[in-house]
């Protein structure tokens, strides 16, 4: 396969996070780790540059954006939010992908999987959800599901999150097949 990046955006629940970079053998790139764990937990995700400035936060989301870049040049690598798709609009051997999943099924993804109380999963579905929207609208300017800025729209309850990963992953596998690789 050619060098390629596949960006992530996925609704709070969804488990739409890493399971695909398993199957590419790839590292999803992690972004500002230190920040992640500085702002963990609800407060963290509302606010995921933080509560500063606005200065600061342009700061920081340009720091951002220059180490989204960087690793896009630099070799294949999933990068899970962070407006990675819009950042990365132009580069023509990037792949789009939105997980999202019916409300129902977030909710028990919360509760089981990520071992939630009920009441706490629902504040942080909708919570999680509004921020990661205004995050993106902001500056992208237009929602991370829309259609017109995503290759592929996925539910993540339709095959579960080992099936979508291997949905993800053969889809990723067609498209950025390297024709000089095949024999013939």
């Amino acid at each position: 396969m050619k060098k390629f990046v596949i960006t992530i955006n996925r609704d709070f629940g969804s488990l739409g996070r890493q399971e695909a970079a398993k199957k590419l053998n790839l590292p999803v790139s992690v972004i500002s780790e230190e920040e992640e764990k500085k702002a963990s937990g609800f407060f963290g995700m509302l606010f995921p540059l933080g509560r500063d400035t606005a200065e600061h936060q342009k700061a920081v989301f340009n720091a951002q954006a220059d180490f989204i870049r960087k690793a896009a040049a630099k070799e294949s690598c999933i990068i899970v939010g962070r407006c990675a798709d819009y950042l990365l609009q132009d580069e023509p051997d990037a792949m789009h992908v939105y997980i999202y999943a019916p409300y129902a099924d977030r909710l028990a993804n919360c509760v089981g999987p990520l071992h939630m109380d009920k009441a706490v999963a629902k504040k942080m579905i909708a919570g999680v959800d509004k921020a990661r929207s205004a995050y993106h609208r902001y500056w992208a300017g237009y929602e991370a599901n829309d259609p017109d800025h995503v290759h592929i729209i996925i539910n993540s309850a339709l095959l579960e999150v080992e099936g979508t990963a291997q949905a993800l992953a053969a889809v990723a596998r067609v498209r950025f097949s390297d024709p000089s690789d095949e024999k013939g």
